[in-house]
């Protein structure tokens, strides 16, 4: 019972369909979990807050023993008794457990409420329940250094994240023959490519994050074809439809200190390798959503990075920067998340800022970059949007990239003559308008037009395009519209529709104005 904690765990596929009828059985998913703790204690712990977590877990003990025991293991990194855990893992062997590296015998992590038992397990993975519109799920992964003692190992493997659930949220989600998870970690994007891929590879440099996924898969009654290589080795020659990938994107040194960051390659150099080699394995029309960070050497042209990796690139591109972080704030982002000593930390650090100096690094780019394939037949030029969009409730999703870059390809196809002729409609927006007192009471200086949940959907105006774009109700065409605006002004249509134009163009890049479509 005390051999140490396997390097692979999880490989007995028996043993884990006991642990997920067991886990199961108990309620142990993301509503049983909710309901046991209440809704305060339950959002309390997702922010990192665990004692009222603590304190539900011993009020609904006599209700739900084994539940609570499994979120006292897993979630709060507690101590349970030996007799709890049996109870909890009823088909489960309690050897199983401590073999296969789920729970191993030692001292809990926080202080438990209540005296402890003699005989105490505490977990030696993180299993947690994670849900999205498809259905529910169980992930298996390691735990993160805030539930553990010491530094996390190099071959780690990250659980969910901000970062996954981001990537997650910023897919297109189409009906996809073959879908390739690279860098796949405990699999978090795999599970969400199930609900939409017929065949799934999912690839990793690290052997101990294709066991997590391999786990994963099964406990959710999953198949993915896992192999273990880098970047785009372990699938040459091959084409998919959707390629979704959370590499470890990390600017460094070239050291790899942990896989589940470092990449090994100095720089940007992972990133800008795995954008370029891309286009290969991508199926005419299929698409691509990637996280990366790209070193920015004059922060006021934070661009210059991404126009190198994308000119003459033959994908459709949009890359949206998120933020835009020093090396200071960089360094220390990355190097909380390990539990590692203060003084290895500060020797870390020396070296990582040590090299931004010498290489000339003033600001990392962070953010997520959407591909999309040219059908079989189509040769028009690429296009690519290079954009900073920073604000709260304005992320990627994949419904929006989807639309945003449809909205592209039809603006390149469409003469001004034309656009002049449709009759357009104002999506729902909210216009914003800034004033200053003066001696007729306010008067407005800025006007400002946002559509709610559209990622870059904000638009200033001036009063003529703000008029403009009240009148556009699908009514009439938009050169008719002008004609009356001209005439009210006393200026020319046809300057003033070539005034209007770029307004125009970007009010529907952003989704702000759109056809409508006559019967």
């Amino acid at each position: 019972m005390t051999d140490p904690a396997p390097s692979h765990p999880l490989t007995d596929p028996i043993v884990v369909d006991s642990l997920g009828t067991d886990l199961r059985a108990a309620g142990y998913d993301v509503d049983g979990v909710a309901q046991a703790l209440g809704d305060a204690a339950h959002a309390a712990l997702a922010a990192g807050t665990w004692w009222p977590a603590q304190r539900a877990c011993a009020a609904a003990q006599d209700d739900s023993p084994s539940l609570v025991a499994l979120i006292r293991l897993f979630l709060l990194a507690e101590a349970v008794s030996e007799s709890a855990v049996r109870q909890a893992f009823p088909t489960t062997s309690l050897d199983d457990l401590l073999r296969h590296g789920v729970l191993r015998q030692g001292v809990q992590r926080h202080e438990a409420l209540g005296p402890a038992a003699d005989s105490t397990f505490v977990s030696a993975l993180d299993i947690r329940p994670y849900a999205d519109d498809a259905g529910s799920y169980l992930v298996i992964s390691d735990q993160d250094a805030g539930l553990r003692d010491g530094p996390v190992t190099h071959d780690h493997v990250l659980g969910i994240g901000g970062a996954s659930i981001s990537l997650a949220r910023a897919v297109i989600r189409r009906p996809a023959a073959r879908a390739l998870d690279l860098g796949t970690g405990c699999g978090v994007q795999a599970l969400h490519l199930h609900a939409h891929a017929e065949h799934i590879v999912a690839t990793d440099t690290n052997d101990r994050a294709l066991a997590l996924a391999r786990a994963t898969a099964q406990i959710n009654g999953m198949s993915w074809d896992l192999r273990t290589g880098s970047l785009f080795d372990p699938v040459a020659g091959e084409v998919f439809d959707l390629i979704v990938s959370n590499p470890p994107f990390v600017v460094g040194t070239g050291s790899q200190d942990y896989i589940y960051r470092d990449s090994g390659i100095s720089g940007d150099g992972l990133c800008a390798k795995l954008i370029a080699d891309l286009p290969g394995y991508l199926a005419p029309g299929g698409t691509a959503t990637v996280l990366a960070n790209w070193m920015v050497f004059d922060a006021d042209d934070w661009q210059a990075r991404p126009r190198e990796w994308f000119d003459g690139y033959p994908l459709d591109a949009w890359v949206v920067q998120r933020e835009l972080a020093d090396p200071i704030s960089y360094i220390s982002l990355w190097l909380a998340d390990a539990g590692e000593t203060a003084e290895s930390v500060a020797a870390r650090a020396n070296t990582w800022a040590q090299w931004f100096e010498r290489n000339g690094v003033v600001g990392i780019g962070m953010g997520v970059i959407t591909l999309r394939a040219k059908e079989f037949d189509d040769e028009s030029a690429p296009i690519h949007v290079i954009e900073e969009i920073t604000g709260a409730g304005e992320e990627v999703t994949g419904v929006e990239a989807e639309a945003f870059l449809a909205r592209q390809r039809y603006l390149a196809a469409v003469t001004d003559d034309q656009v002049l002729e449709l009759p357009l409609s104002t999506a729902p927006v909210l216009l914003e308008e800034q004033s200053l007192p003066g001696e007729q009471g306010w008067q407005a200086i800025s006007h400002t037009v946002r559509r709610p949940g559209g990622p870059g959907a904000v638009l200033g105006l001036d009063e003529v395009s703000k008029a403009l774009l009240a009148g556009c109700r699908g009514e009439v065409p938009l050169g008719t519209l002008i004609e009356l605006l001209a005439g009210f002004h006393g200026v020319e249509a046809d300057a003033l529709a070539q005034a209007a134009m770029p307004v125009v163009r970007e009010a529907i890049a952003r989704g702000i104005l759109h056809e409508v479509q006559r019967d």
